[in-house]
């Protein structure tokens, strides 16, 4: 990439939002001195290709596409980068819920039981509560059976229409556990798709980090710097800045890290999800 040429970053389009985010920071850049673009995809696996395939700088990538991305640009000899995070992408957990007028307690009582997931390919709904069962000593589809949501294939989560219908399932009694994200646990009681005091937590995932803005191979250093700069500048107080952060969920930027995303790897191993090269082996997962 020549210096001369914009930054060009991918986004995955999971909701319209996405539009007037990246057209936000585009012409926030562009104030402050930096030319960029962006290309909006339709799923996660194509944004990692075009990253690991130079066809982008950077990629706005879910903690799932993350992983793929560095097996990818490993098995090829190079590395892709971290560069920032959202203050909110640090420290989260996932949830395993029950109704609260039931006997279940602890993840020993999900045993027989049918739990409702997001979709196939949701961290935070699927794999990674999967992972938690599996070291409980129940596995899928022997001690417990699994109803995952056909929502969103391919957003990796991002779209919480599994969540919600997981949710839902529970309320209305078809099954007797869900998983969804902790912070998503909260939206739902408080929008009343869990109506209050409706449910309890029987269990919990370990902390983990979610969404990493991702440099590739066809990245020029110096501008990817300068972008880093920029955004970690970011300030929630900037008129112009607040409505984007309120869009994107966060109050500030913060340097990328790649601490919190060993227990995603170890899940997606145990899942055969994605193989040490980052070809995709998960069975039924066609995004």
């Amino acid at each position: 990439m020549s210096r001369d040429c914009p930054v060009v970053l991918g986004a995955v389009a999971y909701d319209a939002k996405v539009v007037n985010i990246w057209e936000g920071f585009r012409a926030w850049f562009h104030q402050n001195g930096l030319a960029t673009d962006f290309i909006l995809f339709s799923n996660y696996e194509r944004q990692v290709e075009a990253l690991i395939g130079g066809r982008i700088d950077v990629a706005w990538n879910s903690p799932l596409a993350w992983v793929r991305s560095s097996r990818l640009a490993r098995a090829l000899g190079f590395e892709v980068k971290p560069i920032v995070m959202r203050d909110t992408d640090r420290d989260l957990a996932s949830v395993i819920i029950a109704r609260a007028d039931g006997l279940l307690r602890s993840v020993d009582d999900l045993r027989g039981c049918t739990i409702a997931t997001g979709a196939i390919d949701s961290p935070q709904a699927t794999i990674l509560p999967v992972q938690l069962l599996k070291s409980a000593g129940l596995i899928p589809d022997l001690d417990v059976y699994l109803r995952r949501s056909s929502i969103g294939i391919g957003l990796h989560g991002d779209h919480i229409g599994g969540e919600r219908e997981a949710a839902r399932a529970l309320v209305g009694g078809s099954v007797e556990a869900a998983c969804i994200a902790d912070g998503n646990h909260l939206l739902f009681a408080q929008e009343g798709t869990l109506p209050a005091g409706s449910t309890r937590v029987i269990a919990e995932t370990p902390l983990y980090d979610h969404c990493m803005l991702t440099s590739g191979p066809a990245a020029d250093w110096s501008s990817i710097e300068r972008l880093s700069d920029l955004m970690l500048g970011m300030e929630y107080s900037d008129p112009a800045v607040r409505p984007l952060f309120d869009l994107e969920g966060l109050t500030a930027w913060v340097p990328g890290r790649t601490s919190g995303f060993g227990q995603l790897e170890a899940a997606v191993d145990s899942e055969l999800f994605y193989d040490e090269k980052g070809t995709i082996t998960a069975v039924d997962y066609r995004p």
